[in-house]
């Protein structure tokens, strides 16, 4: 189902003035009222309601930027039922300064408390100017937002028809310099998702989180080259295209670790001044292994180089002992019962290469990762109707 978000007014300065679309005199500027509406609307649209009529227990919300937001999701769900917990939110390590919201416990004067997130542009307004208490890893004692959470459908459709959904906003203007007096673009009213727990009215609500560690949980794509490049240098996440994409084929190693495949990590390379690990490259479907106990189910033993790429994308595929140095792709369709035993497989294999003369020429996907994927060989194990299948050569 998809649902329509409204756009609100822009606000063109700090009296609020509103300001004309410049592409239609008739009308006024409007930006997106943020990912807080998505509340709203699925309370309005009744599709809350159907579910909970359907039978559903919990709903997840995620980002979509964030490519291993489905790993950590069947060990979060395990800990909210087993804790019964009305809202359950993925946290991860985040140091003072990252831009990674802070999920803080926050007192009314009048003794009432909910765990929500600050954002980190906020955080150090509450704690009037005191610098972030760090752990021994430098670590803020402030977990990270990842705006990936958790609910118990019976309890969010209570708190959606006590407010309608409507979260609370607020202003985040783009100054145009020091003096805070005017900004550098028209701002608007926005509001945020994961503002949730503020709209509990039973203050005997369960709202907690569990903190991950990032390499299985977070890993968002939103910056650019240059951003991403002044956070590396100051120690933070880059959280770029490129980076985005080799912490996923890090995470997939080291569930292929998990399982007793010896996998050998490719030298680090710097690539528009970001460095990655390029390999080897493992991709492998939500139907192959949504987390962690699927890949321990599905595979066992066996070994990869540095060079290698590997996808799997089926749901009864087993790979035990496989040893590859190269390319391996393999595709299995429902039905299908496949089985790699002892698989043996060398090539030429596919190879990073750094975009010719900076990419000025490169279509614009090449030039947010400033790299080439150059594919000269693979082997293909394409299995299209459905039966049994053991592989060993």
């Amino acid at each position: 189902t998809v649902i329509m978000q409204h756009e609100v007014p822009a606000l063109a300065d700090m009296e609020a003035h509103m300001i004309l679309n410049p592409s239609d005199s008739k009308g006024v500027l409007t930006k997106p009222h943020g990912h807080g509406d998505v509340h709203r609307l699925l309370y309005s649209s009744g599709i809350v309601h159907t579910l909970q009529d359907q039978g559903y227990q919990w709903l997840y919300f995620f980002q979509d930027t964030n490519a291993l937001a489905i790993k950590p999701l069947p060990a979060t769900l395990g800990l909210s039922a087993l804790h019964d917990l009305d809202m359950n939110t993925m946290a991860v390590a985040r140091k003072p300064g990252d831009a990674c919201g802070a999920l803080m416990r926050l007192r009314h004067h009048s003794g009432h408390a909910v765990v929500n997130n600050v954002e980190y542009s906020e955080v150090q307004g509450f704690l009037e100017g005191r610098a972030e208490e760090v752990d021994a890893d430098g670590d803020s004692v402030y977990a990270g937002n990842t705006n990936q959470f958790i609910v118990k459908i019976d309890s969010y459709v209570k708190c959606l028809e006590a407010t309608q959904g409507q979260v609370p906003e607020f202003v985040n203007p783009k100054y145009a310099d020091e003096t805070r007096s005017s900004f550098s673009t028209p701002t608007r009213l926005e509001c945020m998702m994961q503002d949730l727990p503020l709209l509990f009215t039973d203050d005997k609500a369960k709202v907690s989180f569990v903190k991950l560690d990032r390499w299985i949980s977070y890993t968002p794509v939103k910056n650019g080259v240059k951003q991403g490049s002044a956070l590396s240098e100051r120690g933070l996440p880059p959280m770029t295209a490129s980076t985005g994409e080799a912490d996923l084929y890090a995470a997939n190693r080291e569930l292929l670790r998990l399982s007793g495949m010896q996998v050998t990590d490719a030298a680090p390379i710097l690539i528009l001044r970001l460095s990655m690990i390029p390999g080897p490259r493992v991709v492998l479907a939500p139907s192959f292994a949504l987390g962690v106990g699927d890949v321990l189910h599905k595979v066992s033993g066996g070994r990869m180089s540095a060079r290698s790429t590997l996808m799997v994308s089926g749901h009864d595929i087993r790979i035990e002992g496989l040893d590859l140095d190269g390319t391996l792709i393999v595709r299995a369709v429902p039905g299908a019962n496949v089985h790699l035993k002892n698989l043996t497989v060398k090539n030429r294999g596919w190879v990073i290469e750094p975009l010719k003369e900076g990419g000025r020429r490169a279509p614009e996907e090449l030039r947010v990762r400033g790299y080439q994927l150059v594919k000269y060989e693979q082997r293909l194990l394409d299995f299209s109707k459905p039966g049994t299948y053991v592989v060993e050569v």
